[in-house]
């Protein structure tokens, strides 16, 4: 039975980034990309402006998109991973039961907080910043015109995640797995394992090579990850 991979882009990113992935046949798995307003087809949305707003924003558009599936995970990198988090909450107080598994990436458990106020630096200094903390630079960021469309974008989304706190203190109940690059120097592993307490089912936490942006060349791996653990979870 095939698998609907619901994934929700990182800070500054869209649904176009999962689009490149392979709906892959040996998995078994179909990717459903979540686009967020602000960005590509919603470009002319503003962006969320809380974590709460954007919970109820990508749970519609889940429902919308794989509310006839039999099965369903939901998956999140950095940003995306707390967003996630909230779409999961959502789509349980919605009734959905076709959700079974969370997978949060590259991101600190979601009662860790956020220190610093990147958001709020002058240009070059948040992009340097944003550069030096993902460990990742977007090539569109040098271009003058592109960076003058794509900062707005980019400084709202760090500012949600850096405003973000929990929708309730309430665990969720499925089943979660946290993963990190192994070389990731924004999250560590102790952080990362932080994702512990935001459930009361089974927790698992998964590392994989790379830096805080391993999944931009691993997304096999990662596929192949999600599979054994969605396939674990239902023995």
């Amino acid at each position: 039975m095939t698998l609907s991979l619901l994934c929700v882009p990182f800070a500054g990113s869209g649904a176009g980034f999962y689009r490149g992935w392979p709906n892959g046949a040996d998995q078994g798995i179909r990717i459903v990309p979540l686009q967020m307003p602000g960005r590509e087809e919603r470009f002319l949305e503003d962006p969320y402006k809380d974590a709460a707003e954007a919970a109820k924003d990508l749970a519609g558009a889940a429902l919308r998109l794989v509310g006839g599936a039999q099965r369903v995970v939901l998956f999140g990198h950095s940003l995306g991973a707390v967003l996630a988090y909230e779409t999961a909450r959502e789509l349980q107080t919605q009734g959905f039961t076709a959700l079974e598994h969370l997978f949060v990436s590259g991101s600190p458990g979601p009662r860790s907080g956020r220190t610093g106020r990147t958001a709020e630096l002058d240009d070059d200094t948040f992009v340097e910043r944003v550069a030096e903390l993902a460990g990742y630079r977007h090539e569109a960021l040098d271009d003058p015109e592109l960076r003058e469309v794509l900062l707005p974008l980019l400084r709202a989304d760090v500012a949600l995640h850096e405003d973000y706190r929990p929708v309730s203190d309430e665990p969720l109940t499925l089943p979660v797995t946290a993963l990190r690059g192994t070389d990731d120097a924004l999250v560590s592993r102790a952080q990362c394992a932080t994702w512990e307490t935001a459930t009361t089912g089974p927790f698992e936490l998964k590392e994989l090579a790379g830096g805080h942006m391993y999944l931009t060349d691993r997304q096999q791996e990662l596929l192949a990850v999600i599979d054994a653990a969605a396939r674990g979870a239902r023995t």
